[in-house]
């Protein structure tokens, strides 16, 4: 396993993403009871009833540019009309537990907050697909990664930089695997003591060799990184 260090984005007003990491736009109910109205429904085919009534399976899902992985056929994927006459009579509407937030009654939206947990939530973050996350990570002023985005990699979990920090007076960076394992957040403040032990340490790995050197001179920089962006966007970083 490895750890890796991300900046809390959401805490960062110039952050692109932070809006759209606040909005949730859907969650998802394993109990639907009272709120079917409110519910997301999939219209689909079978694939076996849709192989049937189509004939040249090939045909058809070339015409329509169907995944041929496809579980099933989603009548709003059937692009062409006569197909859809074929297969509108063998359609099914199934609830797929999903409720749109938008344009929701104050009260109903808040029940349906109040029964998804965390992980049954999307947020308009979530929404984007992988080239738009990445066309927005690339241009963030909290992308410290290169331009990769606001996480990267600090090293496996028995790296030995902690155990070196530790012996140079390095508390944050020596705590590490401690504060992946609980979750801690570091404050802006924290960042100001990781830049002096980043100080610290670059001094101190000559000193541990040349291989120490070579193996963690990347999760120092990183570090700096983290923690100069910290400072400037006032935002907190936490190991993971």
């Amino acid at each position: 396993m490895g750890i890796n260090i991300g900046i809390c984005e959401t805490e960062a007003p110039s952050a692109p993403c932070r809006e759209l990491r606040g909005n949730i736009v859907k969650v998802h109910l394993d109990d639907m009871s009272g709120f079917e109205d409110y519910v997301e429904r999939d219209v689909k085919v079978s694939l076996e009833e849709a192989k049937e009534a189509v004939g040249d399976w090939e045909a058809f899902i070339k015409r329509n540019r169907i995944n041929p992985e496809t579980d099933a056929v989603y009548m709003d994927k059937v692009k062409k009309d006569e197909d859809r006459k074929v297969l509108e009579p063998l359609a099914v509407s199934e609830a797929t537990g999903w409720i749109v937030l938008e344009g929701l009654p104050d009260n109903i939206r808040e029940a349906v907050l109040a029964k998804a947990g965390d992980d049954d939530r999307l947020t308009g973050w979530d929404m984007l697909s992988f080239d738009e996350m990445n066309e927005m990570c690339a241009n963030c002023p909290l992308s410290w990664d290169k331009g990769r985005g606001c996480i990267g990699a600090f090293g496996p979990d028995n790296s030995l930089l902690p155990e070196i920090a530790g012996r140079h007076g390095c508390p944050i960076v020596a705590s590490v695997p401690e504060s992946a394992k609980t979750g801690k957040r570091f404050t802006p403040q924290d960042a100001e003591e990781l830049l002096r032990e980043v100080e610290v340490l670059r001094e101190a790995l000559p000193e541990e060799g040349k291989m120490m050197v070579r193996r963690y001179s990347g999760p120092v920089d990183r570090m700096e990184a983290v923690a100069r962006i910290s400072v400037s966007e006032g935002c907190g970083f936490f190991f993971f």
